[in-house]
């Protein structure tokens, strides 16, 4: 296939990183604290892209220059999110603009000095669905991601998991469409994780079910600290008032031992500058009782602070909680 082609072409002319591989999460933060004072973090920081989603969607920011607007807020790592590229997902020419995406966003990170971590992929069709046409046509839409994120140096993408509401259709979809990109992706030395984000994924439990019984070392989670709603008034997927959530700390803790990275989820905040609807303090515990050491990423979607103020509102909680925790 051209896309085939082209991948392999872009990882043989190296246009940027080494893909970090299948290493569990709990690994890739070692070599950071091994080489630093006991009063650092126990993670590492990272900016996911959709923090800064309202910029770059009203055309306020390029998304290429995500790499230089993240080390100016402090951050080593950043997660990109394929919807905000434009110029990809609405290319008449998919392949070419690939390429254009995977040169400019290596050249970008490496001028600034952040490294890729992760790509966050929607739009490329839903892998839990009934349908197995459909399945199939996702999965194939998603391996192309995996050549992209080999490319890049990412050492996941990140998939939904919406499918349906029977949990045992649910999780026998899910399965198979993980199990089958895991398989693809293993040779890249990319994982494959699943968000909690909406729906049957947002049921902790239920997710780790499915991934006993994918049983691949490069498929895990991605736990949000936030993304927990099961069900939305008038069965909306998004913007509707949550009437059904699962225990979010308890769906953290359940997600952390599959956990590849993490999302740091914001939306509001008190006078003291503590999350509103999140105990950072319990989470990073959380987290750390997991023996997770890798990057933690800011994903603030408030709107009472601007973006840029909201993600460092965020990456300053989690410092100063971090110093809590012996």
């Amino acid at each position: 296939m051209e896309r085939r082609k082209f991948i392999q072409n872009s990882l043989a002319l190296g246009l940027g990183a080494t893909a970090l591989g299948t290493l569990s999460a709990n690994t890739l933060g070692k070599h950071f604290l091994e080489n630093n004072l006991s009063t650092s973090p126990f993670f590492k920081l990272s900016l996911a892209q959709w923090s800064l989603h309202n910029a770059i969607q009203k055309g306020d920011l390029n998304p290429y220059d995500f790499a230089a607007k993240a080390k100016e807020l402090g951050f080593e790592g950043i997660e990109y999110v394929n919807q905000l590229y434009k110029d990809v997902t609405e290319a008449k020419d998919k392949n070419s603009a690939l390429k254009q995406f995977i040169a400019q966003s290596n050249a970008q990170a490496k001028v600034h000095g952040v490294e890729n971590i992760l790509i966050m992929i929607d739009g490329e069709g839903d892998l839990a669905v009934p349908s197995v046409s459909k399945r199939n046509k996702a999965i194939e839409n998603h391996k192309t991601w995996v050549e992209v994120a080999a490319a890049m140096g990412c050492h996941s993408i990140r998939i939904n998991l919406f499918g349906e509401r029977d949990e045992q259709a649910w999780k026998a979809q899910s399965a198979e469409s993980m199990r089958k990109l895991g398989e693809f992706a293993a040779p890249y030395k990319v994982n494959i994780i699943v968000e909690n984000h909406g729906y049957l994924s947002s049921n902790a439990a239920l997710v780790m079910e499915m991934l006993d019984e994918v049983n691949q070392s490069n498929c895990g989670t991605l736990p949000d600290f936030g993304n927990f709603c099961l069900e939305r008034k008038g069965g909306e997927r998004w913007g509707a008032n949550c009437v059904k959530e699962y225990d979010r700390y308890k769906g953290v803790e359940e997600l952390m031992p599959r956990a590849f990275a993490v999302s740091a989820k914001s939306h509001d905040f008190d006078a003291q500058g503590n999350e509103t609807n999140t105990d950072y303090l319990r989470m990073l515990k959380l987290v750390k009782s997991a023996g997770y050491n890798g990057f933690i990423g800011v994903e603030y979607e408030g709107s009472g602070l601007s973006e840029v103020d909201g993600i460092l509102a965020t990456k300053n909680l989690l410092l100063e909680k971090a110093k809590l925790i012996v």
